[in-house]
């Protein structure tokens, strides 16, 4: 008995020696890591609202719910003739069919004026608008201008009508949140998001009718044309215009008219009846690179003044040749459509604050705008404009009208760019008038005889059938 109670003492011992020993040489002792309390990082959202200032998500409901009522759907029914049968095809005749187009309109006063593209309306025999509600009414059309590409047209409700606001496009900035309003593939008030891409896009680069378009990635498609482009608080900033796309599908990027250009459009033809341009009255280009080095300047943006129009605002303004606008009322220049596109805002006899660059040195030149006058000749494929005495003058003849801009591609051919009409089937022509008074009067099947003289100073006569 006492050799067991011996024996398990020892196995006490022995075991208690091994667990001491074990923690002692084996296990390693817990480290205590002693650290600096740190600030908790700020975490900044991903969606950050420029509109307000705050860190609160975008919230695009309200800006929906305020335009998309306010969109409605533009039905556009022509008369299409064309052969019905093989003996048509080969010896003319046939029957009048209808085709119908589609596109959108933005409701901007509560009596019914729609804004739309004139590329919707375009040579309609009917116009139909649909409202969000399914409404239907016929419009009439009060009036358009191609070259912006902006119409009026007029429906008569039995209800005071939902309407989108102007906003200030000039006030637009880039990476703005954008919503497109319209009705794309006959799809019914269709909202789509983006940002607002570039400003002042020029898509005709060297046409010298430069246009200046808002720039956007929301998706605008066939059927979005003069929908709503708006900004978060659902003000309008432009009318959805154009898409560039090989397929003539959305791509990735979409035009519209800025709101102030569409606005001044729609005030000029309920007040005028036609559209009232202001005009510098300066020759020029954008620069960059290859023009700076071309005009002798280190300047790579701005406006370069290549030619003074005789009499006009820049004229009478003190505007040089050779200088390069950089802003005006502040604004800045940096292309030649920024200028264009400010400038469509504004009406003859306003004045505007040129600052432009002469000698190294800024200065402020107040100028009034005078008033564009000129007539496109639709069957001759040409823009006229009155000349001046001193161009008539140089050209030693006593009256005529300028060739201001060749329109049709067949008409390019001839190099008439300049030249001077002096006649028109054989009456003198003193001013457009003339040439609108001569056109309207004359048979509709006669040829048209134009005289002219080139820049060369020779006489020519053309015949047009």
């Amino acid at each position: 008995m006492k050799q067991t109670v011996r024996l398990f003492a020892v196995a006490l011992v022995a075991g208690a020696i091994t667990l001491g020993g074990y923690k002692l040489f084996v296990e390693e002792s817990p480290q205590l890591v002693v650290t600096q309390q740190e600030e908790t990082p700020s975490l900044i959202p991903t969606t950050f609202n420029p509109n307000t200032g705050t860190n609160e998500p975008i919230d695009f409901t309200e800006a929906a719910e305020k335009t998309v009522h306010a969109v409605v759907h533009v039905k556009n029914t022509t008369m299409s003739k064309g052969p019905t049968s093989m003996r048509d095809f080969f010896f003319g005749g046939g029957s009048s069919r209808p085709m119908i187009g589609t596109g959108s309109g933005v409701i901007i006063s509560p009596d019914g004026y729609i804004i739309t593209n004139n590329h919707v309306i375009d040579n309609a025999n009917e116009l139909e608008v649909t409202l969000n509600n399914n409404k239907s009414f016929t419009a009439e059309l009060i009036g358009a201008d191609p070259k912006t590409d902006i119409a009026l047209i007029k429906i008569e409700p039995d209800e005071t009508l939902p309407f989108v606001p102007f906003a200030d496009s000039n006030n637009v900035q880039i990476g703005e949140w954008v919503l497109a309003v319209g009705n794309p593939f006959n799809l019914t008030s269709t909202v789509t998001a983006g940002i607002v891409s570039a400003k002042a896009r020029d898509l005709n680069e060297f046409d010298r009718q430069s246009q200046s378009f808002i720039q956007t990635d929301a998706a605008v498609n066939r059927g979005n044309s003069g929908g709503a482009l708006v900004n978060t608080q659902g003000q309008l900033i432009g009318i959805n215009t154009a898409i560039t796309s090989e397929t003539g599908s959305f791509v990735g990027y979409s035009f519209a008219v800025p709101s102030n250009t569409a606005r001044k459009i729609v005030e000029d033809i309920m007040e005028y009846g036609n559209v009232q341009r202001g005009i510098l009255g300066i020759q020029g280009s954008g620069l960059n690179s290859t023009q700076a080095q071309r005009f002798g300047i280190d300047e790579t943006e701005g406006v370069y003044v290549a030619a003074i129009e005789e009499g006009s605002g820049a004229d009478k303004g003190g505007i040089r040749e050779g200088d390069i606008i950089k802003k005006i009322d502040g604004y800045k220049i940096s292309k030649f459509s920024d200028l264009t596109g400010y400038l469509g805002a504004k009406r003859p006899n306003d004045v505007v604050d040129v600052t432009v660059l002469r000698n190294g040195a800024q200065r402020t030149i107040p100028v009034t705008l005078v008033k564009l006058e000129v007539y496109e000749v639709e069957e001759l494929g040409i823009e006229i404009k009155n000349a001046s005495a001193k161009e008539l003058r140089r050209r030693d003849i006593d009256n005529g009208v300028k060739i201001n801009r060749i329109i049709s591609e067949d008409m390019s051919r001839y190099d008439l760019d300049g030249a001077m009409i002096i006649k028109i089937n054989d009456i003198k022509v003193a001013n457009i008038d003339d040439a609108k008074r001569i056109l309207r009067n004359r048979d509709y099947e006669d040829p048209i005889k134009m005289t002219f003289i080139d820049r060369d100073g020779k006489l020519n006569s053309f015949i047009f059938r």
